[in-house]
């Protein structure tokens, strides 16, 4: 594997700074000796405003790029406003990259999703799935828009030999997550539903589902170590899958987060509602190959994010 080491002195932007994904990475690289990293909040800089973007790039000629902004959802976000994670994902990506490319930006990472894999791929996953069958109609736009950030980096990759890569990570969770009723993964918002039964005493909860299906997660501050591990060991055109390799039932997974929030009352399965993709498991070998290995349990990640989830309630989105 080729090695980037990058200059902890260098101006370095995370774009989406705020989010799950970004507010871990920027803590991330401040821990690990980066002095010159730049974010700016949404009400900063608007990322789908091209001029904007543009003029950022021009006064702060950053010289890695963390592209983790993103419209982000859950099943139902993204089945009810499909058109949004289609159009601003695509105008966020394109202002970025096209911006990132008239700096040259030497260094850059796009983050993109599991969602971008065929809904029956061969599991686990290998990144050479890639457009080989049909996506999961209820997630279909914003795994539209993530294919195409990754054929940008591509094509820039091609047309202007700059090493930009891609990583795409399976299902995250962690502090800064999105616990919003309508908005939320499937994990933080069973954080809050049973967290939130617990506390009124409430003797059933109703997830969504048959509860079968198998997903793998996870935490974000893994994320972010593979984020900086990859700029620094990693080069090639084609994406590169970030997880854990292992994966559970979304029964199982209900079932830890019962315990991690002592909800002790029954559970009961609607499945009127979709399940989404049957699995979605991740083959992680090419990064696992490149010397990185996750290092938080799915027990204890769940266990510090209710806790997280409990001392920050007054902050996280309704």
């Amino acid at each position: 594997m080729p090695d980037f080491p990058l200059d902890r002195t260098a101006p370095v932007y995370v774009a989406g700074h705020r989010g799950l994904v970004g507010s871990a990475v920027y803590r991330h690289l401040a821990d690990q000796g980066f002095t010159n990293l730049i974010g700016r909040t949404s009400a900063e800089l608007d990322l789908r405003d091209r001029g904007q973007v543009f003029e950022f790039f021009e006064q702060n000629r950053p010289e890695v790029v963390v592209l983790a902004a993103a419209k982000v959802g859950g099943i139902l976000a993204n089945n009810t406003y499909p058109h949004d994670f289609l159009s601003e994902n695509l105008q966020i990506q394109v202002n970025v990259l096209d911006a990132a490319l008239a700096q040259r930006v030497p260094r850059l990472v796009f983050l993109g999703s599991s969602c971008i894999y065929p809904k029956f791929a061969a599991q686990p996953i290998t990144e050479d799935s890639l457009l080989t069958g049909k996506l999961e109609p209820t997630n279909d736009a914003y795994a539209i828009a993530k294919i195409a950030g990754i054929t940008q980096v591509q094509a820039t990759r091609r047309q202007y030999d700059l090493a930009w890569i891609s990583a795409m990570p399976t299902n995250l969770y962690g502090p800064g997550d999105n616990f919003s009723r309508e908005g939320s993964h499937v994990l933080p918002a069973m954080i809050r539903r049973f967290d939130e039964a617990r506390a009124a005493g409430v003797e059933s909860v109703t997830n969504w589902g048959t509860g079968t299906v198998r997903r793998e997660f996870l935490h974000v501050d893994d994320m972010a170590s593979a984020v900086l591990h990859l700029l620094e060991h990693f080069d090639g055109p084609q994406q590169v899958n970030v997880g854990t390799g292992t994966d559970v039932t979304i029964r199982e997974l209900s079932d830890m987060v019962a315990a991690a929030t002592g909800y002790a009352g029954t559970v009961e399965w609607d499945t009127s509602k979709p399940d989404g993709t049957p699995r979605k498991l991740l083959d992680v070998s090419t990064l696992l190959d490149s010397g990185w290995t996750p290092r938080i349990s799915l027990a204890d990640g769940i266990a510090s994010t209710v806790e997280w989830y409990r001392a920050n309630l007054q902050d996280i989105r309704a």
